[in-house]
C-alpha cells in the first residue's frame, strides 16, 4: 500500500514535469531538473517512476483524465448534442485556461516522440472519462470516422493551442470557434 507522503511526491514529481516541460521542452527537462523542480531528491523522482519516459506517460494519463473530466463537469444529458459539444468544449476550455501549462504539456507532449505511445495508453485506460461517457459515445456516432486522436485536434485543438500560446480566448470568437469545430468533426 502506498502511503500518502509517496503519492504526494510522486504527484509533486507529476507537476513538476508540467511546469518544466512547458517552459523548457522535453528535451530541456531532465530527471534531476524535475526532482529539483518537485522539491524531491533524483533517487526519489526514480523511485515513483523508473524512467522518465514512464513519467511523461503517467503524467499525459494525468493530464487527459483531469481535462476530460473537467469537460464532462457541466454536460447536460437532456441538451441537443450541438450543445453538449459546447459544453464540452467550454469544459476544456475554462480548465485550460485556469492551468495554461497544461495546455503547453499537451502541445509538447501532441508533438514529440511520446505522442502515438501517449494517445494509445489513452484511449486503452479504462477509467478514461471521455471514452466512458455516454454523452461522448453518443456525440462519436455522428463524428466522421478518423482516429481519436485527429477527432480531439479537430475538436477542441484550436482551444489548446490558443491557451498554450498564452492567447486567451476572446468571448466574441468561442461561438463561432466552437461552431467551426463542430462542423469539423460532424457529418453533415
Amino acid at each position: 500500500m502506498t502511503s500518502p507522503v509517496a503519492v504526494d511526491r510522486a504527484e509533486a514529481v507529476r507537476h513538476a514535469l508540467i511546469r518544466l516541460v512547458a517552459r523548457d521542452g522535453f528535451h530541456g527537462t531532465s530527471m534531476a531538473a524535475i526532482a529539483k523542480e518537485a522539491g524531491v531528491a533524483t533517487g526519489t523522482a526514480y523511485v515513483h517512476y523508473a524512467s522518465k519516459d514512464e513519467l511523461v506517460l503517467a503524467t499525459y494519463l494525468e493530464v487527459k483524465q483531469g481535462l476530460g473530466e473537467a469537460a464532462l463537469a457541466s454536460v447536460d444529458a437532456k441538451a441537443t448534442s450541438r450543445d453538449q459539444f459546447a459544453q464540452l468544449w467550454t469544459g476544456v476550455q475554462h480548465h485550460l485556461e485556469a492551468d495554461p501549462d497544461r495546455a503547453r504539456f499537451l502541445v509538447q507532449a501532441d508533438s514529440s516522440p511520446y505522442a502515438e505511445i501517449a494517445h494509445e495508453k489513452a484511449i486503452a485506460a479504462l477509467d478514461d472519462p471521455l471514452m466512458s461517457s455516454p454523452v461522448v459515445a453518443a456525440l462519436l456516432e455522428q463524428m466522421v470516422d478518423l482516429p481519436p486522436e485527429v477527432l480531439f485536434d479537430l475538436a477542441v485543438g484550436p482551444v489548446v493551442r490558443l491557451t498554450a500560446s498564452q492567447r486567451s480566448v476572446d468571448e466574441s470568437l468561442v461561438d463561432p470557434l466552437i461552431e467551426a469545430c463542430w462542423r469539423a468533426v460532424t457529418t453533415p
